[in-house]
């Protein structure tokens, strides 16, 4: 098989495994009376995304190849996702919080550190084989996407019908989704194990020869953080922190949201309270395609500007769910989608590329790693718990339906103006002057 294919399928079921519960797994929590829980849920991604992945580096370096690793840590990773949707089926809605939470910690653990594992596997075998990283690897990383949009459209349209397993595109009202319960977990597991199957048939990626090995304390960056002495750097690394708060917060209750409108008789049968996973996945695709808007951008505008456009984009992402409904105000969610790219992709390149050019070549790689750590670390942490306890006040409190939409649009409001003023203090504070030649340094 052609060596970028084999790297195609590794992407595509690599984001695949994720997306098959993460924009998702909230409204099964909902379903089960764990709504209040939603926000520990995802916040523990962010936990632990601050060590897991420098501690499976290290092995990785030092003792077991990537490629195997990566397989390994998906095959733990798929059995205690499996484990925790048997507990779910057998469960029903008498599911223990501290279970659960216990067998989804194990996975999460084990699979957020795979996304480096993938990358570096992709990295050696390119190499190893006389690839150009730079132009051969943007195209595979691309079908990770599309693999994490294929997973949930899945789990979206996939179900069971009268018992029996279905699909469904008009979202009957005797269908269950599997986006509303435990399924879903099987779903991705299924999709784990078939990826610790292919990673052991992929190239192998030997472990470094160099006798100088990482610490711990070099693995997670740690003396990167003196480039928190420069006023500069450390003004970007605590707004990427402030700014990491906004991204896990519409994984967790974009689709509790949205599917909460079922319960009101005018949006019963809209096919937006009905597909919210489908809805939703046109957040990826426009995430997709936003990166090709990069380059022009930043040549256009420079680095600031485009961090700014991200910061705003947030406040519209989060503004427009406030605003919008699944029935005649439904474009307020595709628009909400729409600008979720601008979001997401505007900072984390224009934010990489700042690091890569403001730091020396010996602590560059540790440097990414704290910008890293302050978004989808500290940040994404410490923005799900806090949304947790918004949302948990102004909608898991209230046991009116009508009420709690109440509350959902005072949440997104609230999580909008948090957008905004970050932006404007950031536009304010962060000093920044505009080079074109910025866009010519983009490596991905």
């Amino acid at each position: 098989m052609n060596l970028k294919l084999r790297l195609i399928i590794l992407n595509f079921l690599q984001f695949a495994v994720w997306g098959a519960y993460l924009t998702s797994m909230g409204n099964y929590l909902g379903a089960v009376g764990l709504g209040s829980k939603i926000g520990l849920f995802y916040a523990m991604q962010g936990i632990v995304s601050i060590f897991m992945p420098a501690i499976m580096g290290i092995i990785a370096d030092r003792w077991i190849p990537a490629q195997k690793l990566l397989g390994i840590c998906h095959l733990v990773a798929a059995v205690f996702l499996a484990a925790a949707g048997y507990y779910g089926m057998t469960s029903g809605s008498n599911v223990d919080f501290s279970t659960l939470f216990s067998l989804y910690s194990v996975s999460v653990a084990f699979y957020m550190p795979t996304i480096a594992l993938s990358n570096s596997s992709a990295y050696g075998i390119l190499v190893s084989n006389g690839f150009d990283t730079i132009k051969a690897f943007p195209p595979i990383r691309t079908l990770g996407t599309v693999g994490f949009i294929c997973a949930m459209l899945f789990v979206n349209f996939a179900g069971t019908l009268d018992g029996q397993f279905s699909i469904s595109f008009t979202g009957d009202k005797n269908f269950l989704s599997f986006q509303n319960n435990y399924n879903q977990f099987f779903v991705s597991a299924i999709l784990g194990l078939l990826l610790f199957l292919y990673s052991f048939t992929l190239p192998n990626v030997p472990i470094s020869n160099n006798k100088e090995k990482k610490s711990l304390s070099d693995a997670l960056g740690l003396k990167a953080f003196a480039l928190f002495k420069e006023r500069k750097m450390a003004i970007f690394f605590i707004f990427s922190m402030f700014l990491g708060v906004s991204l896990q917060i519409t994984n967790g209750y974009a689709n509790p949201f949205i599917t909460s409108f079922k319960d009101i008789p005018e949006y019963t049968n809209t096919w937006g309270a009905n597909n919210a996973n489908a809805l939703i996945s046109l957040s990826q695709v426009s995430e997709t395609l936003c990166i090709l808007l990069i380059p022009f951008f930043l040549k256009k505008f420079g680095i600031k500007k485009v961090m700014l456009m991200s910061m705003f984009a947030w406040f519209l992402r989060f503004g427009l769910f406030g605003l919008g409904d699944p029935g005649s105000n439904v474009w307020m969610f595709i628009l909400s989608m729409i600008v979720y790219g601008v979001a997401f992709d505007f900072f984390n390149v224009s934010g990489s590329l700042f690091v890569d050019k403001e730091t020396s070549p010996e602590i560059r790689s540790s440097a990414q790693g704290v910008f890293m750590m302050m978004t989808n670390g500290f940040g994404a942490t410490l923005g799900m718990l806090v949304a947790g306890e918004v949302v948990n006040h102004f909608v898991f409190s209230k046991t009116d339906i009508i009420e709690q939409l109440k509350g959902w649009e005072t949440s997104w409001y609230i999580f909008a103006i948090y957008a905004l003023i970050i932006g404007i203090l950031f536009a304010i504070v962060f000093r920044y002057k505009h080079s074109p030649e910025d866009a010519k340094n983009i490596t991905h």
